[in-house]
C-alpha cells in the first residue's frame, strides 16, 4: 500500500505552519491515497520521522516522500534525505521513492504576474520588480530565481526585474531595496517568492517601514505566493513523477 509523506520546512511562527497544514489537507483532498502525512523537517511538529513512522503503522509498504519547497536547495538535496535514509534503514521492508521540490516553471510565473495585478497598481516602463528569494548558499537557488526572474521579464519586456535574497546570498535584499530607492524607478513592486508567511515576511515588511521615508517611489508589496490551485497541480505532478520511473536521485538513493 503507498502512502504519500508531505514534507514542509516549518517555522517558529504559527500562523506559517498552520497555512502549510491547510495546504497540504487541500492537497490530500486531491489524492487518491488511503495513507497521507504531512511532517515538518524542523521548527514545528510532527517530525519526519514521526510522520514517516505512522506511514508505516498504517500499513505502508511504499512510501512517495515529496518535499513541499520551492526550490532546490540543501533542505531538499541533503537534509530531508539524511533524514529519510535513516527511517529506511529502520524500516528496510518499506520501499522508499523521493520527490522533487516544486522547481521553476511558467506556472510559477503565471502566480508572479497575478500577485502583481491583484495590486490594482499598473505596472508601467518605469517599474521596477523585486524578486525576493529566501536564499541560500547552495548556488542552484541563485540559478532557479534567476530564471524565474528571466521567465517574468518575458513576460514584461520593458520591465526591469531584479532578483535578491534574504539570507546566505547576494544581492541581498537589503542592497536592492537601497538600490530601487536610489534608482528612477516611480515604482517599486516587492514580491516575496516565499510560500507561506513567517520570520522571512515579517522581515521585508520591517524593512519596507524603515526605507519609505527615504524615496520618494511608491513602494508596493505583493502578497507572497501563498496557497494557489497552481502549486497544488505542481504538487500532483511531482507525486505522479514519483510514483512512476520518474523519481528524483537524491543523496539518500
Amino acid at each position: 500500500m503507498e502512502a504519500i509523506l508531505y514534507i514542509c520546512h516549518g517555522s517558529r511562527v504559527k500562523e506559517a505552519s498552520a497555512q502549510a497544514i491547510d495546504f497540504i489537507k487541500v492537497c490530500m483532498q486531491a489524492q487518491p491515497y488511503s495513507i497521507q502525512e504531512y511532517c515538518f523537517l524542523e521548527l514545528e511538529t510532527p517530525t519526519i520521522e514521526e510522520a514517516y513512522e505512522r506511514c508505516v503503522q498504517k500499513g505502508a509498504t511504499s512510501i512517495l516522500a515529496i518535499p513541499v519547497l520551492l526550490l532546490t536547495a540543501v533542505h531538499a538535496k541533503h537534509d530531508i534525505p539524511v533524514i529519510l535514509n535513516k527511517m529506511k534503514e529502520r524500516y528496510p521492508a518499506v520501499d522508499l521513492k523521493y520527490g522533487r521540490p516544486i522547481g521553476v516553471s511558467e506556472k510559477m510565473v503565471d502566480i508572479l504576474v497575478e500577485r502583481l495585478e491583484e495590486t490594482n497598481v499598473r505596472v508601467t516602463e518605469d517599474s521596477l520588480v523585486l524578486l525576493v528569494g529566501r536564499g541560500s548558499s547552495d548556488p542552484d537557488v541563485k540559478r532557479d530565481l534567476s530564471r524565474l526572474a528571466d521567465l517574468l521579464r518575458n513576460r514584461f519586456p520593458k520591465i526591469r526585474v531584479q532578483e535578491c535574497y534574504l539570507t546566505a546570498a547576494t544581492p541581498s535584499f537589503g542592497e536592492a531595496l537601497e538600490f530601487a530607492v536610489d534608482s528612477r524607478s516611480n515604482q517599486v513592486f516587492i514580491i516575496p517568492y516565499l510560500l507561506f508567511t513567517g520570520l522571512l515576511m515579517q522581515s521585508i515588511e520591517n524593512s519596507i517601514k524603515k526605507i519609505q521615508k527615504k524615496g520618494k517611489q511608491e513602494i508596493i508589496l505583493c502578497r507572497y505566493l501563498g496557497y494557489h490551485p497552481k502549486i497544488e497541480q505542481a504538487i500532483s505532478e511531482r507525486i505522479h513523477e514519483v510514483s512512476g520511473e520518474g523519481a528524483y536521485v537524491s543523496n539518500y538513493a
